[in-house]
């Protein structure tokens, strides 16, 4: 995983010029739209909208809106890092911790391979298979993935012939590191615990 500290500084301020990031008031702990609210929220701090993303894929810059997630959805995500993977709810605040590690790209990134799988237009495919490239694969991206040699070589083969599922060896490769690097430090970060602290007081009252 690439450290990024030094971009920390230049991705706060971009942060602050970049339109449709400001997160408004008021929103549900998921997502940024303002169809509802949780009470176990309003007391983590604004931290969805703390970072910026520079990325071009724009469909997938936003938090995801999604209902909020039962307690028995909350505690099957500590046993299981597909399940939480499969749920927009379980994603977001995933997604929330990895903004703290400065590794969100990852799941941006897999975010985007899922959208390309989804879509049949031939130009559509060639245009968001180029823009996750530029976006995730190249070197020249602040948001490139950590990807080995022999992935980046069948990227490369794919490119001369754009399909829904070229990236299908990087999103798993970055699925595993995800799985089995960040996931662990995730559910012992004061994010996922603070929720489980919060449902816990809710059952009790």
């Amino acid at each position: 995983m690439r450290k990024r500290q030094q971009s920390q500084n230049e991705g706060t301020s971009a942060m602050s010029q970049a339109p449709g990031n400001q997160r408004p008031n008021n929103t549900c702990c998921f997502c940024w739209c303002c169809c509802c609210s949780c009470s176990w929220n309003e007391d983590r701090g604004d931290t969805a909208g703390r970072f910026a993303h520079t990325t071009k894929m724009e469909s997938i810059q936003v938090i995801e809106e999604c209902q909020n997630p039962t307690t028995d959805e909350i505690m099957s995500w500590s046993q299981n890092f597909d399940k939480m993977m499969k749920t927009p709810a379980g994603r977001n605040l995933f997604r929330e911790f990895l903004r703290t590690e400065y590794s969100e790209e990852n799941l941006l990134f897999w975010l985007a391979c899922e959208e390309l799988k989804m879509e049949q237009n031939k130009k559509v495919i060639e245009e968001k298979a180029r823009l996750i490239y530029e976006d995730y694969i190249s070197i020249l991206s602040p948001k490139e993935v950590s990807l080995d040699s022999r992935v980046r070589e069948v990227i490369n083969r794919n490119l001369l012939d754009p399909n829904p599922h070229m990236y299908e060896d990087a999103q798993l490769q970055i699925y595993t590191l995800m799985h089995r690097d960040s996931f662990p430090r995730f559910l012992n970060s004061p994010i996922y615990k603070s929720l489980v602290e919060s449902i816990g007081s809710t059952a009790e009252s």
